[in-house]
């Protein structure tokens, strides 16, 4: 779309409001709001200032001025909003020297692409995210010197069998929750608004359905390119947070809100197509091509260290735990749940790639996305040999067996450690600048990593209060 057109959207189909939305270095959604009566073209292509000094991590006060260049293909209606307004995602510039902000982690994923294209491995690199999540009735949370607790509710969990007054039963258990029908699933009205808002936001879906875990669910969407899919995720998650809000229940994307039961990841579907072939399509194993292989052999060389943007969040990790259906061992497998790069059966091959299954959607899907497509350029460019292919469930293996497979990394303190002491992949061709890196690992370690590590929590007062 041309800046013209969208003025014309606007007076045309009575648009109020434009917001400008953009995801901050730790998949935070932001925005701004104008009135959109009093944009111009000038301001719609060469960009809006606004101060970031407030966002976290980014411009010091003397420093705060920058600019938001609209991305004019991203328009889109919002359908939550009671006046009519024009969503535009985009990317944030430098006004001092007119180049993209070095800490915009969808700047950085355009820096991903344009060092893949300088090496001739590729003229685009798709994803296909799946991102899962919980819709809870109300959940309380509170932290402070001599409290601390959480409590989510839904009237799917099998705790409430027991509670009295009207109870009409039909609970979700624990690990049973994968496709069960209405009455159990409670929330298939809820899933089919948020994709019908989904659809009005311009992302394409393909089906939804209720999650292995109580009250979880995923809504199949389609693949786009690195920054069409960064933005999905966006959209996907600011989908289904309001909608649920507009029921009055709480959505999240955390990866592990509830104990003894499973997760949310978001395993991501990947392929590399250069001159409008698939690039991963071949007569290899899984009919992978060699190039596949050797970005499966990136993927799997740095998948510890890849964590520090994949599974960002202290919480990431105790979804990344044996027996929970998280894969725990980097190997690689078709059609195999449970390794951590799967190649799912497909026909064509227009269709071939690869999913790696380890992250979820608790940080920027611009990162994981361009940390993906690094990991992917280094196995390619150095020819990363991924070893064979572990054709068994890897959760059943003997112990000795098991422990001979390289495994994910415990802790976010040590994915950021690994990635620290691993990152020459990520800075090569300066996609992943020193600066930003150095802003990301010192916010990650200090707000988050020294925290968890000083507050006490209540399964301590469990097991040690009485010693």
């Amino acid at each position: 779309m041309s800046a013209k057109a969208i003025l014309d959207m606007i007076q045309k189909e009575g648009i109020e409001y434009l917001d400008l939305q953009f995801g901050d270095m730790f998949g935070m959604l932001q925005h701004t709001t104008f009135v959109a009566k009093n944009m111009d073209e000038d301001q719609l292509t060469e960009g809006i200032p606004f101060d970031g000094s407030s966002i976290r991590a980014w411009k010091s006060i003397d420093k705060s001025d920058m600019v938001f260049k609209p991305d004019l293909e991203s328009a889109f209606v919002d359908p939550f909003r009671e006046r009519k307004t024009l969503v535009l995602f985009g990317d944030i510039y430098e006004p001092r020297t007119g180049e993209r902000y070095e800490r915009a982690p969808r700047n950085i994923a355009h820096r991903a692409v344009e060092y893949m294209k300088s090496l001739g491995i590729g003229d685009e690199v798709f994803f296909g995210p799946e991102p899962e999540f919980f819709i809870f009735d109300s959940v309380r949370i509170e932290n402070s010197s001599n409290v601390s607790f959480f409590e989510v509710e839904t009237g799917e969990g099998p705790w409430t069998s027991g509670n009295e007054g009207v109870n009409l039963g039909h609970k979700v258990r624990h690990k049973m929750g994968y496709f069960p029908a209405t009455p159990q699933d409670t929330l298939m009205d809820l899933r089919s608004d948020i994709v019908n808002h989904m659809e009005d936001m311009g992302i394409t879906v393909f089906l939804h359905h209720h999650e292995v875990a109580t009250a979880q669910g995923e809504i199949g969407v389609k693949f786009g390119d690195i920054i069409s899919a960064g933005d999905m995720v966006h959209k996907y998650k600011y989908a289904v947070k309001n909608t649920a809000y507009q029921y009055g229940k709480t959505a999240t994307f955390m990866p592990k809100p509830m104990f003894g039961d499973n997760g949310s990841g978001m395993h991501v579907h990947a392929s590399i197509w250069k001159d409008g072939k698939n690039t991963f399509a071949g007569d290899g194993y899984a009919n992978l091509s060699e190039t596949a292989l050797y970005a499966i052999g990136g993927l799997l060389k740095h998948g510890r260290s890849i964590q520090a943007f994949t599974n960002p969040t202290g919480n990431s990790y105790r979804r990344l735990v044996p027996g929970y259906e998280a894969p725990v061992k980097l190997a690689y497998s078709a059609t195999n749940r449970s390794a951590a790069v799967r190649i799912p059966y497909v026909t064509g091959d227009k269709a071939r790639r690869f999913e790696f299954r380890c992250g979820d959607a608790s940080g920027s899907p611009y990162l994981a996305f361009a940390a993906m497509t690094m990991a992917m350029i280094d196995g390619i460019k150095n020819k990363i040999d991924p070893g064979s292919a572990l054709d068994k469930n890897i959760y059943d293996l003997p112990a000795e067996e098991a422990d001979a497979i390289p495994s994910t990394c415990a802790t976010q303190e040590e994915a950021i450690k690994e990635m620290l002491a691993d990152k020459d992949w990520l800075t090569a061709g300066d996609v992943f600048d020193e600066a930003f890196i150095k802003a990301y690992t010192d916010y990650r370690l200090q707000e988050e990593v020294e925290i968890q590590k000083l507050q006490p929590t209540p399964v301590e007062f469990e097991l040690y209060y009485d010693v």
